[in-house]
């Protein structure tokens, strides 16, 4: 409908069941964008009223063949061609750009958050593509898949970059409505996102990649430019660099087997036991995720024995394979229910896809198990500890385990709940400490930390409620526990 006082707004009716009918009012400007997300969330929404019961048969599962999971050693053998060029020429990188920093105190972009020397997440993202473009010289494009929530801020940083040797390309993920758990009613009432509206829209996921990156325009833009395959992995996972020799078996393939999706995967262990796994299901690789899994048979999907390694979601895709699979409305992905309560204390669900359950629709799918360094995501502030530590040295945006450290493992760090957000961190530690020799760390309650501390083995330091810890300058701890009341006061 087309209403005419003043300017032209236009409406689509939106019908839910046989009865109810929400209209929702857009201008021009977005109707076309808006109409296709809105086309994407009634498929979404008409196959989660179709699907009952849990969406795996237990007894259907098996493990992968063993062909079906090459390990990295295998691939890492093979010689490097002396014509490296050509092939991260057909490569973009695409980091996933969708999330704010609140969980960590910030707001705006994760990804502009500062992790080592004042380089953000994007600044190392950038450094990494810049130095493959320079060195082999090369042009290879980055992508950023932004959401509503981060576009605005990420479109403004974007411009310090201008004079770096990389292409950068933003495309902006779905937006859809939230639903009523009870009614399964959209809440919102109509497109804006300010006043009650604040809180009723949400990016679908990252599976939503495939549908936004096409609808763009920008995935056959990269086609015609010569461009095959696109290396996915989150903004915030410091391991998720381009590798060259996933890169170079991916495209030595013959036409006839050529792979159309790599997901690197890792060892699983105890702090991964919710991570997403591979299985062999129907005949097809397939992503199992603990929300798929029934409730009798989670502790079974926890198993590090049965289940031995997980999905770090970097991910290597053909661009012409997604072309073909959108063409086709052949991308077939589980739909995710994520329960959420808004600030009013309305109960909603929101549908949601993940980019790597879609490994069953494309042809010859191949897991590789690469090393855990591939694996360094940033999600708390117990992590960014770690990343701005001399466990790790930092090369052309790149951060590699310390040569130093005589064993390859990353120790375990807990912070309590007064190191939650960056801010607060950033006051308590003068320098961040020598983390060289330590195994595991557990700091809770009211703790600061002098210049030049040094932590070996285990130590964990435990200020009780009302007491306060300064762990003095200089200081050394090795395999120890503190706990009381130890104050530094100036005189």
């Amino acid at each position: 409908c087309f209403s005419l006082s003043g300017h032209i707004s236009v409406c689509l009716y939106a019908y839910w069941g046989e009865s109810n009918v929400v209209v929702l009012t857009y201008t021009p400007c977005v109707f076309q964008v808006s109409k296709k997300d809105f086309d994407g969330f009634k498929k979404l929404f008409h196959r989660f009223l179709q699907v009952k019961g849990p969406s795996v048969d237990w007894p259907k599962i098996h493990r992968p063949p063993e062909d079906s999971i090459q390990p990295y050693d295998k691939i890492a053998a093979l010689p490097l061609p002396d014509s490296l060029a050509d092939s991260l020429n057909k490569l973009v990188v695409v980091k996933l750009n969708g999330g704010l920093g609140t969980s960590m105190g910030c707001k705006g972009p994760k990804s502009l958050i500062s992790v080592r020397n004042e380089n953000t997440f994007l600044d190392l993202t950038v450094q990494q593509i810049e130095h493959l473009n320079k060195k082999y010289n090369t042009d290879v494009p980055l992508v950023l898949m932004n959401s509503f929530n981060t576009d605005e801020d990420t479109k403004k940083i974007l411009q310090k970059y201008t004079h770096h040797r990389v292409k950068i390309h933003t495309f902006n993920q779905s937006r859809y409505p939230r639903i009523n758990k009870e009614s399964l009613l959209p809440v919102a009432t109509d497109i804006g996102m300010t006043g009650e509206n604040a809180d009723v829209w949400y990016p679908p996921g990252h599976g939503d990649i495939y549908a936004s990156f096409y609808n763009s325009g920008l995935l056959d833009q990269l086609i015609t430019e010569g461009k095959e395959y696109i290396f996915v992995s989150n903004i915030d996972n410091l391991g998720a660099t381009v590798d060259l020799n996933i890169l170079h078996h991916l495209v030595s393939q013959p036409n006839g087997k050529r792979c159309e999706f790599i997901m690197e995967v890792t060892d699983k262990t105890r702090a991964d036991v919710k991570g997403g796994t591979l299985i062999q299901y129907d005949n097809k690789l397939r992503l199992l995720e603990i929300a798929q899994v029934p409730k009798a048979h989670v502790d079974e999907f926890k198993s590090v024995t049965k289940f031995k390694i997980f999905n770090t979601n970097n991910l290597w895709i053909s661009l012409g394979a997604i072309k073909r699979l959108q063409e086709q409305n052949a991308m077939d992905m589980e739909i995710i229910v994520n329960p959420k309560t808004l600030d009013g204390g309305q109960n909603v669900i929101q549908l949601e896809t993940a980019v790597g359950a879609a490994i069953k629709s494309f042809d010859n799918a191949l897991g590789i198990n690469v090393p855990r360094s591939r694996f360094l995501p940033v999600k708390t502030v117990s992590d960014l500890l770690l990343v701005m530590s001399n466990l790790y040295s930092l090369e052309a945006g790149s951060l590699t385990m310390s040569q130093k450290r005589e064993f390859p493992t990353t120790p375990h760090v807990k912070l309590g709940s007064s190191f939650t957000k960056v801010q607060e961190y950033q006051t308590r530690f003068e320098s961040i400490p020598d983390m060289l020799e330590l195994d595991h760390l557990t700091v809770s309650g009211d703790v600061t930390f002098g210049k030049q501390v040094s932590l070996k083995g285990t130590v964990i330091i435990i200020a009780n409620h009302g007491d306060r810890i300064d762990i003095p300058a200089g200081t050394i701890l090795e395999n120890k526990i503190v706990s009381g009341n130890l104050r530094i006061l100036d005189h």
